[in-house]
């Protein structure tokens, strides 16, 4: 149906004007020709593929009945969230969450979706055009297939946005937004939720195989976190994720020394510094990430006393208004 209507606009459209049929079609190839090309990240990391060998795989099979009865209850119940949650047959705890977990970020883009598009204050038109273009880009979170790197860097994320979405409720509040202030409230309480869940399980995979896990610990943190938007573009701004994170940064949403303190929170957490019995490697990598947070901190001090006043750069999302970093 969707064709028939399209096919029929671009008759009327043809027959209402003046010019022939060849003529037109042309002056509409010349316009293709002209648009932007679809957005190519400026970098992208090479991805590896990890196998895992048998006993790896071992390890997540026999963690399943555990999986059960620590990570489920971090879900929040179906008849609580208005959200089918079953989307395949494959009844494993780790299939259950995926799905679950999946359900319930889905439903902060939406809620968050229908504030801006209510509210009025936005371009929504550009916005529209930022989550196609991220869509169309993909990610690159440099976990590749290992669920090793995966936890890991959930564990980290969900705390960044658990941070992220509270420091937004506290600003949205301060300026009498109370409405957003409750709904980046409720999402901050559900990515804390989420939080709890991946650092327990991170937590199991160290008990396990401690060995294995704090190489993928130090190998995370050696590529470091990146959110999964920054290969955002807007048809404009090539470097919209770090103009974005700049403003972040100074209106304190999400800071440099959060990263720092997530990193150091998760160290201790998963009493990382505690680790007996590794292999050399192993100890190199405990190393490395227990030093990391200070190192982290002095590097972050550095850059602070070297800043440099920067001009106001526009946000296609509000109309181009223009904003400091």
């Amino acid at each position: 149906m969707s064709n028939i209507v399209t096919c029929t606009f671009f008759i009327v459209f043809l027959s209402s004007a003046n010019l022939s049929i060849s003529h037109q079609i042309s002056l509409l190839l010349r316009e293709v020709e002209n648009l932007k090309k679809p957005y190519t990240p400026r970098e992208v990391h090479v991805q590896v593929t990890h196998s895992m060998p048998p006993q790896k795989i071992e390890i997540f099979k026999s963690m399943d009945d555990w999986a059960e009865q620590n990570i489920l209850v971090h879900l929040k119940p179906v008849e609580r969230c208005w959200q089918p949650q079953e989307a395949s047959s494959c009844s494993t705890s780790w299939a259950v969450w995926t799905r679950a977990w999946t359900a319930e970020e889905n439903r902060h883009g939406d809620l968050l979706n229908k504030y801006l598009y209510l509210c009025g204050r936005v371009d929504m038109r550009q916005i529209e055009k930022t989550i196609q273009y991220l869509i169309g880009s993909g990610m690159d979170l440099r976990t590749e297939n290992s669920p090793y790197l995966g936890f890991i860097y959930t564990s980290f994320q969900e705390r960044a946005t658990f941070i992220s979405h509270e420091n937004t409720a506290r600003l949205a509040k301060e300026l009498g937004d109370l409405k957003l202030a409750q709904i980046c409230g409720t999402i901050a309480s559900d990515e804390k939720r989420h939080e709890t869940a991946y650092t327990k399980i991170v937590e199991k995979l160290f008990e396990i195989d401690p060995d294995g896990t704090v190489l993928a610990f130090a190998d995370m943190m050696r590529k470091k976190i990146s959110m999964p938007a920054h290969l955002m573009f807007n048809g404009q701004d090539d470097h919209l994720f770090e103009h974005f994170s700049a403003v972040a940064q100074r209106l304190g949403v999400y800071t440099a020394r959060d990263y720092a303190d997530i990193l150091e929170f998760l160290v201790g957490r998963w009493k990382v510094s505690d680790l007996t019995g590794l292999s050399g490697e192993g100890r190199k990598a405990q190393e490395y990430v227990c030093g990391l947070p200070p190192r982290i901190r002095r590097l972050e001090e550095r850059a602070q006393g070297r800043a440099k006043e920067v001009p106001a750069i526009p946000f296609s999302w509000i109309f181009d208004r223009q904003v400091k970093l």
